[in-house]
């Protein structure tokens, strides 16, 4: 029972600091926020964790596959994502602090509002079709699933990351749909737009 604990804590502080480091999913719910409304991001950060969904079920899977058949291949995958996971921390640290831009407090006239089936549909393909996001899963689910881990705690790890994605995004939509927040950037929307492709690219 300890080793659960200390591994749903791994998968917890780990889906935590990937779920708040800006990419894709962090992009696109705080672009249809603050374009549009507190609606339209609400339903992205829900497409976004239905588009997280497939592969978390296809990482559990395939672990399971992998520790069935070969323990080796097993043991090979989990140093190769450990090496993965420094990577990926130590690029964190190791990227400087953007300067920021100049200050304004522009008003001007509000988007009109995205349809929830829109903002849920392309977040949901945004996630879904992100290949980092299947690999993050895969080299995850390798440093806690093990040989006789049992479906309900495989089942725990899952409702544990989806509580978290879902959770996170949604208080960016709320954040960034904010009236005060959505003022001060409205001017600036265009290029919210644009950073927001960038970051998709």
């Amino acid at each position: 029972m300890q080793t659960f604990w200390t591994d749903w804590l791994t998968v917890f502080v780990v889906t935590g600091l990937a779920s708040v480091s800006p990419g894709p999913n962090f992009a696109i719910t705080v672009k249809n926020s603050l374009v549009h409304s507190r609606r339209a991001g609400v339903w992205t950060a829900v497409g976004v964790t239905a588009g997280n969904l497939p592969h978390v079920v296809f990482g559990l899977v395939g672990v399971t596959v992998v520790v069935s058949q070969s323990v080796l291949l097993f043991n090979t995958l989990k140093w190769l994502g450990a090496a993965y996971l420094i990577y990926l921390g130590a690029r964190s640290l190791l990227t400087k602090r953007h300067e920021a831009g100049n200050d304004q407090t522009p008003v001007g006239v509000a988007r009109d509002d995205m349809a929830s089936s829109r903002a849920f549909w392309s977040s949901f393909l945004v996630s879904v079709l992100n290949p980092k996001v299947a690999l993050f899963y895969l080299v995850l689910f390798t440093q806690v699933v093990r040989p006789g881990t049992p479906p309900w705690v495989q089942v725990a790890y899952m409702l544990t990351v989806v509580t978290m994605t879902l959770g996170w995004h949604a208080l960016v939509a709320l954040f960034a749909s904010h009236t005060a927040v959505r003022a001060r950037f409205q001017a600036a929307l265009h290029w919210v737009e644009r950073v927001t492709g960038a970051v998709l690219i």
